[in-house]
């Protein structure tokens, strides 16, 4: 993290100056309080880490027209996420009540429970991947060759590696899956498509 002892005054009318450095010390300085300040309010990791880059975006694309009431930008940043925050729920609700008006048929009903079973089977291997304490290059040859159906020759490829080692990775993960999830050997079966087991 950069250190500074401009103020952020100064820093932002260096912004406005062009100077990209000057910009980063200050998404620096605030990117963890906007973050935790979205997340309170949104309450998704995913949708507060968008938030702040709207934030940010908007701070950037206004860098030369905003004047700083306070020598912080953080409390204009804060106001931009919050309305952010409340356009997206807005948009949420008309696309929920969108929804609602559809005529809902058995092929809707069958694609919401293929994929709940298949977020369920994701949350699984998930766990079950955890649980087993894998490397993380035995996570990754898992990933590549055991769910998404890589080859070794691609996966050695993708990962950089000899075939040799992509199998002798795969032949560890499997004991270990194995052991942390109490199923013979034949039964072990890891796919997008269906649970780990």
């Amino acid at each position: 993290m950069n250190q500074s002892s401009e103020s952020d005054q100064d820093l932002w009318d260096g912004c406005a100056a062009g100077r990209a450095n000057a910009f980063g010390v200050l998404f620096d300085r605030h990117a963890d309080s906007v973050f935790r300040f979205c997340l309170s309010a949104c309450g998704s990791w995913h949708d507060a880490e968008e938030l702040v880059s709207i934030a940010f975006m908007e701070a950037w694309r206004k860098r030369g027209t905003i004047h700083l009431q306070h020598d912080s930008l953080l409390p204009w940043l804060l106001g931009v996420a919050a309305k952010a925050n409340l356009n997206r729920n807005r948009t949420s609700r008309r696309h929920r009540a969108l929804l609602e008006k559809l005529p809902r048929d058995e092929a809707t009903t069958a694609f919401e429970t293929d994929s709940a079973a298949r977020l369920d089977a994701e949350e699984f291997s998930n766990d079950l991947l955890d649980g087993a304490a894998l490397s993380k290059e035995e996570r990754s040859a898992v990933v590549l060759c055991l769910m998404y159906d890589f080859t070794y020759a691609d996966a050695s490829s993708a990962l950089k590696v000899p075939v040799g080692t992509i199998r002798s990775r795969l032949n560890r993960a499997k004991k270990k899956l194995r052991a942390t999830a109490g199923t013979p050997e034949h039964n072990l079966s890891l796919s997008p498509e269906s649970s780990l087991l």
